[in-house]
Protein backbone atom coordinates (compact mmCIF):
# COMPACT_ATOMS: atom_id res chain seq x y z
CA UNK A 1 0.00 0.00 0.00
CA UNK A 2 1.48 2.85 -1.49
CA UNK A 3 3.08 5.95 1.36
CA UNK A 4 0.32 3.91 4.05
CA UNK A 5 2.88 4.76 7.23
CA UNK A 6 2.04 8.03 8.59
CA UNK A 7 2.63 10.22 11.68
CA UNK A 8 -0.09 10.79 14.29
CA UNK A 9 -2.91 13.22 13.22
CA UNK A 10 -4.90 15.93 15.53
CA UNK A 11 -7.81 15.01 12.37
CA UNK A 12 -7.93 11.39 14.09
CA UNK A 13 -7.27 11.70 17.31
CA UNK A 14 -3.91 11.54 17.37
CA UNK A 15 -3.99 8.60 15.75
CA UNK A 16 -2.08 7.75 12.61
CA UNK A 17 -4.38 5.89 9.93
CA UNK A 18 -3.75 2.40 10.36
CA UNK A 19 -4.49 2.81 13.97
CA UNK A 20 -7.56 4.33 13.36
CA UNK A 21 -8.50 2.05 11.11
CA UNK A 22 -10.87 -0.63 11.57
CA UNK A 23 -9.13 -3.54 9.99
CA UNK A 24 -9.65 -7.24 10.93
CA UNK A 25 -8.48 -9.03 7.77
CA UNK A 26 -4.33 -6.72 7.98
CA UNK A 27 -4.53 -7.49 12.19
CA UNK A 28 -5.37 -11.01 11.56
CA UNK A 29 -2.50 -11.79 9.15
CA UNK A 30 -0.40 -9.89 11.45
CA UNK A 31 -1.13 -12.09 14.53
CA UNK A 32 -0.37 -14.93 12.49
CA UNK A 33 2.77 -13.59 11.11
CA UNK A 34 6.09 -11.46 12.02
CA UNK A 35 6.11 -7.66 11.72
CA UNK A 36 8.51 -5.13 11.99
CA UNK A 37 9.36 -1.57 10.55
CA UNK A 38 11.29 -1.12 7.63
CA UNK A 39 13.69 2.08 6.12
CA UNK A 40 13.37 1.61 2.47
CA UNK A 41 16.85 3.21 2.00
CA UNK A 42 17.96 5.01 4.75
CA UNK A 43 16.73 5.91 8.31
CA UNK A 44 15.01 9.26 8.41
CA UNK A 45 15.74 9.93 4.31
CA UNK A 46 12.33 10.36 2.47
CA UNK A 47 12.38 8.44 -0.86
CA UNK A 48 10.41 8.94 -4.14
CA UNK A 49 7.58 6.14 -5.21
CA UNK A 50 10.39 5.25 -7.67
CA UNK A 51 13.50 4.80 -5.23
CA UNK A 52 11.25 3.69 -2.83
CA UNK A 53 10.15 0.47 -4.94
CA UNK A 54 13.68 0.15 -6.49
CA UNK A 55 14.79 -0.78 -2.89
CA UNK A 56 11.60 -2.74 -2.03
CA UNK A 57 12.67 -4.93 -5.32
CA UNK A 58 16.43 -5.38 -3.70
CA UNK A 59 18.22 -2.11 -6.17
CA UNK A 60 20.30 0.09 -4.30
CA UNK A 61 18.87 3.52 -5.63
CA UNK A 62 22.64 5.25 -5.30
CA UNK A 63 23.58 2.62 -8.07
CA UNK A 64 20.70 1.62 -10.08
CA UNK A 65 18.67 4.73 -9.94
CA UNK A 66 19.00 7.10 -13.53
CA UNK A 67 15.99 9.24 -13.23
CA UNK A 68 12.35 8.86 -12.90
CA UNK A 69 11.32 10.18 -16.06
CA UNK A 70 12.54 6.45 -18.07
CA UNK A 71 10.94 4.36 -15.41
CA UNK A 72 7.24 6.21 -16.00
CA UNK A 73 7.78 5.70 -19.79
CA UNK A 74 8.63 2.01 -19.48
CA UNK A 75 5.28 2.19 -16.98
CA UNK A 76 3.70 3.84 -19.74
CA UNK A 77 4.24 0.99 -22.37
CA UNK A 78 7.02 3.07 -24.24
CA UNK A 79 9.93 0.69 -25.36
CA UNK A 80 12.67 2.85 -24.66
CA UNK A 81 15.82 2.96 -26.64
CA UNK A 82 19.23 3.30 -24.92
CA UNK A 83 20.03 6.44 -25.80
CA UNK A 84 16.34 8.16 -25.38
CA UNK A 85 15.98 10.76 -22.63
CA UNK A 86 12.88 10.47 -20.51
CA UNK A 87 10.96 12.94 -18.65
CA UNK A 88 8.02 12.82 -16.51
CA UNK A 89 5.49 15.74 -16.79
CA UNK A 90 2.06 17.51 -15.74
CA UNK A 91 -0.21 18.56 -17.66
CA UNK A 92 -0.29 22.34 -15.27
CA UNK A 93 -2.08 25.49 -15.06
CA UNK A 94 0.12 28.66 -16.43
CA UNK A 95 -0.04 32.25 -16.87
CA UNK A 96 0.60 34.12 -19.98
CA UNK A 97 4.45 34.89 -18.35
CA UNK A 98 4.59 30.84 -17.50
CA UNK A 99 4.03 31.94 -13.88
CA UNK A 100 2.30 28.10 -12.71
CA UNK A 101 -1.36 28.74 -10.78
CA UNK A 102 -2.17 24.78 -10.57
CA UNK A 103 0.55 22.10 -11.23
CA UNK A 104 -2.23 19.48 -11.51
CA UNK A 105 -4.55 21.90 -13.71
CA UNK A 106 -6.97 21.52 -11.75
CA UNK A 107 -6.85 17.59 -11.25
CA UNK A 108 -7.90 17.04 -15.04
CA UNK A 109 -9.35 14.10 -16.04
CA UNK A 110 -8.14 11.01 -17.65
CA UNK A 111 -10.75 11.96 -20.45
CA UNK A 112 -9.63 15.09 -20.67
CA UNK A 113 -6.19 14.56 -20.58
CA UNK A 114 -6.09 11.94 -23.17
CA UNK A 115 -7.67 13.96 -25.69
CA UNK A 116 -5.14 17.11 -24.93
CA UNK A 117 -2.08 14.22 -25.66
CA UNK A 118 -3.74 13.54 -28.53
CA UNK A 119 -2.80 16.86 -29.92
CA UNK A 120 1.03 16.51 -29.10
CA UNK A 121 1.59 13.24 -30.61
CA UNK A 122 3.05 14.47 -34.07
CA UNK A 123 4.44 17.75 -32.85
CA UNK A 124 7.90 16.79 -33.56
CA UNK A 125 7.26 17.54 -37.74
CA UNK A 126 6.99 21.12 -35.93
CA UNK A 127 9.98 21.05 -34.31
CA UNK A 128 12.76 23.07 -35.91
CA UNK A 129 15.84 20.63 -34.11
CA UNK A 130 16.15 17.55 -35.46
CA UNK A 131 14.56 15.08 -32.70
CA UNK A 132 11.62 12.76 -32.25
CA UNK A 133 9.42 13.92 -29.48
CA UNK A 134 7.16 11.53 -27.76
CA UNK A 135 4.30 12.38 -24.81
CA UNK A 136 1.97 10.24 -23.84
CA UNK A 137 -0.69 10.45 -20.99
CA UNK A 138 -0.59 8.22 -17.90
CA UNK A 139 -3.04 8.99 -15.00
CA UNK A 140 -4.70 12.15 -14.54
CA UNK A 141 -2.69 14.89 -15.01
CA UNK A 142 0.56 12.36 -15.30
CA UNK A 143 2.09 11.95 -18.32
CA UNK A 144 5.44 10.92 -19.98
CA UNK A 145 7.80 12.94 -22.65
CA UNK A 146 10.66 11.38 -24.24
CA UNK A 147 13.39 12.99 -26.77
CA UNK A 148 14.69 10.38 -29.36
CA UNK A 149 17.30 11.16 -32.01
CA UNK A 150 21.65 11.88 -31.90
CA UNK A 151 23.36 13.80 -29.40
CA UNK A 152 21.23 14.61 -26.56
CA UNK A 153 21.97 14.12 -22.80
CA UNK A 154 19.88 13.72 -19.47
CA UNK A 155 22.05 16.50 -17.92
CA UNK A 156 19.11 19.34 -18.24
CA UNK A 157 17.25 20.88 -15.69
CA UNK A 158 13.53 20.25 -14.52
CA UNK A 159 11.21 22.85 -15.76
CA UNK A 160 8.34 21.72 -13.01
CA UNK A 161 9.20 24.58 -10.25
CA UNK A 162 7.54 21.65 -7.57
CA UNK A 163 5.48 24.57 -6.48
CA UNK A 164 2.75 27.28 -7.28
CA UNK A 165 2.95 31.14 -7.97
CA UNK A 166 6.50 30.96 -9.25
CA UNK A 167 7.04 31.32 -12.54
CA UNK A 168 8.48 28.61 -14.65
CA UNK A 169 12.13 28.79 -15.42
CA UNK A 170 12.78 26.79 -19.03
CA UNK A 171 15.49 24.16 -19.45
CA UNK A 172 18.62 24.41 -18.98
CA UNK A 173 21.73 22.29 -19.21
CA UNK A 174 23.30 21.00 -16.56
CA UNK A 175 26.98 20.23 -17.58
CA UNK A 176 28.75 22.25 -20.32
CA UNK A 177 28.62 19.38 -22.88
CA UNK A 178 26.82 20.51 -26.48
CA UNK A 179 24.53 17.68 -26.25
CA UNK A 180 22.92 19.06 -22.93
CA UNK A 181 22.87 22.74 -24.85
CA UNK A 182 20.63 20.77 -28.01
CA UNK A 183 18.56 19.06 -25.60
CA UNK A 184 17.76 22.00 -23.60
CA UNK A 185 16.55 23.52 -26.55
CA UNK A 186 14.39 20.98 -28.28
CA UNK A 187 12.73 20.69 -24.99
CA UNK A 188 12.52 24.28 -24.56
CA UNK A 189 10.77 24.66 -28.55
CA UNK A 190 8.67 21.60 -27.73
CA UNK A 191 7.26 23.03 -24.75
CA UNK A 192 6.69 26.57 -26.61
CA UNK A 193 5.06 24.73 -29.19
CA UNK A 194 2.66 22.77 -27.23
CA UNK A 195 1.45 25.74 -25.02
CA UNK A 196 -0.08 27.22 -28.25
CA UNK A 197 -1.56 24.45 -29.34
CA UNK A 198 -3.10 23.62 -26.10
CA UNK A 199 -4.28 26.94 -25.27
CA UNK A 200 -6.81 26.67 -27.38
CA UNK A 201 -7.96 23.33 -27.34
CA UNK A 202 -12.11 22.55 -27.57
CA UNK A 203 -10.73 20.72 -23.60
CA UNK A 204 -9.50 24.21 -21.76
CA UNK A 205 -12.11 26.08 -24.24
CA UNK A 206 -14.87 24.46 -22.47
CA UNK A 207 -12.91 24.40 -19.02
CA UNK A 208 -12.79 28.38 -19.29
CA UNK A 209 -16.56 28.41 -19.76
CA UNK A 210 -16.51 26.41 -16.72
CA UNK A 211 -14.35 28.51 -14.50
CA UNK A 212 -12.02 25.50 -14.22
CA UNK A 213 -8.23 25.83 -14.91
CA UNK A 214 -7.28 25.05 -17.99
CA UNK A 215 -4.19 22.40 -18.93
CA UNK A 216 -2.49 25.17 -21.10
CA UNK A 217 1.68 23.65 -20.19
CA UNK A 218 3.54 20.53 -19.62
CA UNK A 219 6.39 20.75 -16.92
CA UNK A 220 8.67 18.06 -17.40
CA UNK A 221 11.43 16.47 -14.28
CA UNK A 222 13.14 13.58 -13.70
CA UNK A 223 15.25 13.59 -16.77
CA UNK A 224 16.70 9.87 -17.50
CA UNK A 225 17.72 7.02 -19.72
CA UNK A 226 16.70 3.53 -19.59
CA UNK A 227 18.76 1.79 -16.34
CA UNK A 228 20.33 -1.71 -16.62
CA UNK A 229 18.70 -3.83 -13.48
CA UNK A 230 20.11 -7.35 -12.92
CA UNK A 231 16.74 -9.05 -13.45
CA UNK A 232 14.62 -10.87 -10.74
CA UNK A 233 14.62 -13.88 -13.15
CA UNK A 234 18.25 -13.95 -12.70
CA UNK A 235 18.82 -13.48 -9.10
CA UNK A 236 16.13 -15.73 -7.87
CA UNK A 237 15.85 -18.00 -10.48
CA UNK A 238 11.35 -16.95 -10.81
CA UNK A 239 8.92 -15.19 -13.06
CA UNK A 240 7.47 -12.08 -11.73
CA UNK A 241 4.85 -9.77 -12.24
CA UNK A 242 3.05 -6.51 -11.18
CA UNK A 243 -0.52 -5.59 -10.65
CA UNK A 244 -0.76 -2.08 -10.54
CA UNK A 245 -2.88 1.17 -12.04
CA UNK A 246 0.35 3.77 -11.96
CA UNK A 247 3.04 4.08 -14.82
CA UNK A 248 6.04 4.24 -12.30
CA UNK A 249 5.13 1.17 -10.65
CA UNK A 250 4.95 -0.72 -13.73
CA UNK A 251 8.11 0.80 -14.68
CA UNK A 252 10.45 -0.38 -11.90
CA UNK A 253 9.25 -3.55 -12.30
CA UNK A 254 9.58 -4.07 -16.43
CA UNK A 255 12.84 -2.57 -15.72
CA UNK A 256 13.56 -5.41 -13.38
CA UNK A 257 12.19 -7.95 -15.59
CA UNK A 258 8.75 -8.67 -14.29
CA UNK A 259 5.46 -8.98 -16.84
CA UNK A 260 2.72 -6.06 -16.21
CA UNK A 261 -0.76 -7.30 -15.95
CA UNK A 262 -3.38 -5.13 -16.42
CA UNK A 263 -6.27 -5.61 -14.20
CA UNK A 264 -9.48 -3.93 -15.40
CA UNK A 265 -10.56 -1.08 -13.63
CA UNK A 266 -7.36 -0.37 -11.67
CA UNK A 267 -6.80 3.58 -12.09
CA UNK A 268 -3.55 4.10 -9.99
CA UNK A 269 -6.13 6.36 -8.02
CA UNK A 270 -8.09 6.46 -4.72
CA UNK A 271 -11.14 5.46 -6.67
CA UNK A 272 -9.42 1.61 -8.33
CA UNK A 273 -11.55 -1.64 -8.68
CA UNK A 274 -9.76 -3.52 -5.74
CA UNK A 275 -11.74 -6.30 -6.27
CA UNK A 276 -10.36 -6.89 -9.79
CA UNK A 277 -6.84 -5.90 -8.62
CA UNK A 278 -6.96 -8.89 -6.19
CA UNK A 279 -8.56 -11.26 -8.06
CA UNK A 280 -5.89 -10.71 -10.94
CA UNK A 281 -2.72 -10.69 -8.84
CA UNK A 282 -4.27 -13.74 -7.23
CA UNK A 283 -4.57 -15.48 -10.09
CA UNK A 284 -1.51 -14.63 -11.55
CA UNK A 285 0.16 -16.73 -8.62
CA UNK A 286 -0.79 -19.52 -11.16
CA UNK A 287 2.00 -18.39 -13.16
CA UNK A 288 4.44 -16.69 -11.52
CA UNK A 289 6.72 -17.16 -8.67
CA UNK A 290 6.80 -13.12 -7.52
CA UNK A 291 2.93 -11.03 -8.02
CA UNK A 292 3.43 -7.25 -6.71
CA UNK A 293 0.29 -5.77 -6.22
CA UNK A 294 0.24 -2.10 -5.82
CA UNK A 295 -2.37 0.00 -4.17
CA UNK A 296 -1.85 3.58 -4.47
CA UNK A 297 -5.32 5.13 -2.77
CA UNK A 298 -2.89 5.71 0.72
CA UNK A 299 -0.63 7.71 -0.53
CA UNK A 300 -3.06 9.80 -2.86
CA UNK A 301 -5.40 10.50 0.49
CA UNK A 302 -2.03 11.38 2.49
CA UNK A 303 -1.19 13.50 -0.12
CA UNK A 304 -4.35 15.73 -0.25
CA UNK A 305 -4.30 16.07 3.81
CA UNK A 306 -6.81 13.92 4.40
CA UNK A 307 -5.67 11.56 7.35
CA UNK A 308 -9.66 10.60 7.49
CA UNK A 309 -9.98 9.23 3.86
CA UNK A 310 -6.80 7.66 3.95
CA UNK A 311 -8.61 5.44 7.24
CA UNK A 312 -11.17 4.81 5.42
CA UNK A 313 -9.99 4.34 2.05
CA UNK A 314 -7.69 1.12 4.12
CA UNK A 315 -10.55 -0.56 6.10
CA UNK A 316 -12.09 -0.82 2.14
CA UNK A 317 -8.68 -2.41 1.32
CA UNK A 318 -8.94 -4.46 4.71
CA UNK A 319 -12.61 -5.36 3.48
CA UNK A 320 -11.61 -6.13 -0.14
CA UNK A 321 -9.00 -8.65 1.33
CA UNK A 322 -10.94 -10.42 3.61
CA UNK A 323 -13.18 -11.67 0.41
CA UNK A 324 -9.96 -13.20 -1.39
CA UNK A 325 -7.54 -14.65 2.19
CA UNK A 326 -9.03 -17.87 1.38
CA UNK A 327 -8.39 -17.60 -2.22
CA UNK A 328 -4.63 -17.76 -1.80
CA UNK A 329 -2.97 -20.40 -1.62
CA UNK A 330 -1.65 -21.94 1.37
CA UNK A 331 1.79 -21.93 0.51
CA UNK A 332 2.34 -18.60 -0.32
CA UNK A 333 4.60 -15.77 1.42
CA UNK A 334 2.34 -12.93 1.92
CA UNK A 335 3.80 -9.85 2.79
CA UNK A 336 2.62 -6.13 3.79
CA UNK A 337 4.34 -2.92 3.54
CA UNK A 338 4.85 0.20 2.11
CA UNK A 339 7.06 2.13 -0.15
CA UNK A 340 7.38 5.23 2.18
CA UNK A 341 5.82 6.92 4.31
CA UNK A 342 3.54 9.78 3.33
CA UNK A 343 2.61 12.13 6.08
CA UNK A 344 -1.22 13.66 6.00
CA UNK A 345 -0.05 16.20 8.35
CA UNK A 346 2.29 18.07 5.52
CA UNK A 347 1.13 16.43 2.29
CA UNK A 348 4.68 14.90 1.96
CA UNK A 349 7.04 12.17 1.84
CA UNK A 350 8.78 11.75 5.02
CA UNK A 351 11.70 9.52 6.51
CA UNK A 352 9.68 8.03 8.99
CA UNK A 353 9.96 4.08 8.70
CA UNK A 354 6.91 1.75 7.49
CA UNK A 355 5.47 -1.11 8.80
CA UNK A 356 5.85 -4.59 7.44
CA UNK A 357 4.31 -7.75 7.80
CA UNK A 358 5.26 -11.31 6.19
CA UNK A 359 2.91 -14.35 6.59
CA UNK A 360 3.21 -18.12 5.63
CA UNK A 361 4.42 -20.98 6.11
CA UNK A 362 7.79 -20.92 8.47
CA UNK A 363 7.07 -17.61 9.69
CA UNK A 364 8.72 -17.38 13.19
CA UNK A 365 5.22 -16.11 14.51
CA UNK A 366 5.81 -12.79 16.90
CA UNK A 367 3.57 -11.57 19.66
CA UNK A 368 2.00 -8.97 17.89
CA UNK A 369 -1.64 -8.84 16.68
CA UNK A 370 -2.26 -5.75 14.99
CA UNK A 371 -0.57 -3.66 11.82
CA UNK A 372 0.37 -0.16 12.60
CA UNK A 373 3.67 2.08 13.04
CA UNK A 374 3.78 1.36 16.85
CA UNK A 375 2.53 -1.70 17.32
CA UNK A 376 5.02 -3.31 14.58
CA UNK A 377 7.86 -1.73 16.11
CA UNK A 378 8.09 -4.35 18.64
CA UNK A 379 7.72 -7.00 16.26
CA UNK A 380 10.57 -9.84 15.61
CA UNK A 381 11.76 -8.47 12.43
CA UNK A 382 12.90 -5.62 14.54
CA UNK A 383 14.28 -2.25 12.01
CA UNK A 384 15.33 -3.77 8.61
CA UNK A 385 16.10 -2.27 5.10
CA UNK A 386 13.91 -2.23 2.05
CA UNK A 387 16.72 -3.42 0.52
CA UNK A 388 16.56 -6.99 2.35
CA UNK A 389 12.98 -7.44 1.90
CA UNK A 390 12.96 -9.67 -1.04
CA UNK A 391 15.65 -11.80 0.60
CA UNK A 392 13.82 -12.23 3.51
CA UNK A 393 10.63 -13.46 1.33
CA UNK A 394 12.91 -15.61 -0.67
CA UNK A 395 14.44 -17.31 1.75
CA UNK A 396 10.90 -17.91 3.56
CA UNK A 397 10.01 -19.65 0.08
CA UNK A 398 13.30 -21.84 0.40
CA UNK A 399 14.26 -20.67 -2.80
CA UNK A 400 17.49 -18.46 -2.18
CA UNK A 401 20.99 -20.27 -2.43
CA UNK A 402 23.56 -20.98 0.29
CA UNK A 403 25.99 -18.28 0.38
CA UNK A 404 29.17 -20.25 0.91
CA UNK A 405 29.52 -24.16 1.28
Amino acid sequence: MDGVADRPSPKIKLMTPLQYAHKPSIDLLAAGGVTGIMDPVAPGIPVGSDTGHLALLGYDPHVYYTGRGPLEALGAGIDLQPMDIAFRCNFATVSDDWTVVDRRAGRISDEEAEQLSSVLVNLSNRLSLDAEVMFKHTVEHRGVLVLRGDNLSEKVSDVDPHKEGVKVQMPRPTDSSENARRTSEVLKEFLIKSKEILENHPINIERRKKGQKIANALLPRGAGRLPNLPLISERFGVKGAVVAGGAIYKGVCRAAGMDVINAPGATGTINTDLESKFRTAIDALNRYGFVLLHIKGTDSASHDKNPELKARFIEKVDMTLGKYLDKIPSDVIICLTGDHTTCSTVGEHRGDPVPILIHGQGVRIDEIDRFDEFACSKGGLGRIRGLDILNILFDLANITKMYGE
